[in-house]
């Protein structure tokens, strides 16, 4: 989609063009740091949330009414969805808080590229007779480094949860079980099997450490392929007929933002009960 710019003596000397790219524009540098607009426009998601929740804070009552009434509903019922994945309310109350924020997080992000005039207020960067209209906000999660950030940091944070929950060295060896490696010479003579049972167990846990790296791969590349996929359709759609028809897909991609948010959250919470579960069996 194209329209001419004239110049001051009404000539056509380029053509505005509204590409969609895989990566986020840089529309400013700061000290060599490059700002994109997927993160100007996760900084204005970190915002809204500071600021709804100092809101909500301050109008707290013992009797709850309107929105802390339906704020208290949704956090009881993520309270419950978490129970029914740790089957402890003390493990949910633990996890409960960094779950239910990304969740949040994921989610505003997710329907902040469908709001209107987030897409189509920015500049125009001119190369050459080439110009391209780079807008200043675009959806944060419909940009891999962000997901990529939060992937790692649910890994790294369930990791350090487990740690704090079993202790290093547990933890340590469910990926490089050196204990098994050691109980061969002890074992040998009574149990000639071990000389093949005990270097699988040790294989089995350094797939189990591939698999964490997995995890950072299928959190990352699933949220933002949704979301990228979300913009490419409304952009197709609004490029075929811009009245009217991509409002159906608005609603679709509302749907998407929801359960992409949940999918991630839940998958978060099922990685936290995970790295603490397995070491509490263990350790019975």
């Amino acid at each position: 989609m194209s329209s001419p710019v004239e110049n001051n003596l009404g000539e056509t000397t380029a053509s505005v063009s509204h590409e969609i790219t895989l990566a986020a524009e840089p529309i400013a540098e700061v000290a060599g740091f490059s700002i994109t607009n997927s993160l100007l426009n996760t900084w204005l998601v970190v915002f809204i949330l500071i600021a709804g929740s100092l809101i909500l804070r301050n109008k707290l009552k013992q009797r709850p009414k309107g929105l802390q009434n339906i704020f208290e509903m949704v956090i009881e019922g993520g309270l419950n969805l978490c129970d029914s994945v740790t089957n402890s309310r003390d493990k949910s109350k633990k996890i409960f808080p960094f779950v239910f924020s990304l969740f949040l997080f994921i989610l505003v992000n997710n329907w902040m590229g469908l709001l209107p005039g987030i897409g189509s207020i920015g500049f125009v960067e001119t190369s050459g007779t080439h110009s391209v209209f780079v807008p200043f906000f675009r959806g944060g999660t419909a940009d891999l480094n962000t997901t990529l950030a939060l992937a790692l940091l649910v890994v790294v944070f369930a990791n350090i949860f487990g740690i704090i929950s079993a202790g290093i060295w547990k933890y340590f060896n469910k990926y490089i079980n050196l204990k098994v490696l050691a109980q061969i010479p002890a074992k040998v003579l009574k149990e000639p099997t071990v000389l093949i049972v005990n270097p699988i167990k040790f294989f089995v846990g350094l797939i189990e450490l591939i698999g964490e790296v997995a995890k950072i791969a299928s959190l990352s590349f699933r949220l933002f392929g949704n979301i990228f996929a979300g913009e490419v359709l409304l952009s197709s759609m609004a490029v075929i007929f811009a009245f009217g028809l991509p409002i159906p897909f608005m609603f679709l991609e509302i749907i998407v933002g929801v359960i992409q948010a949940l999918i991630f959250a839940m998958l978060t919470l099922v990685y936290y009960t995970i790295a603490t579960t397995d070491h509490e069996e263990e350790h019975e």
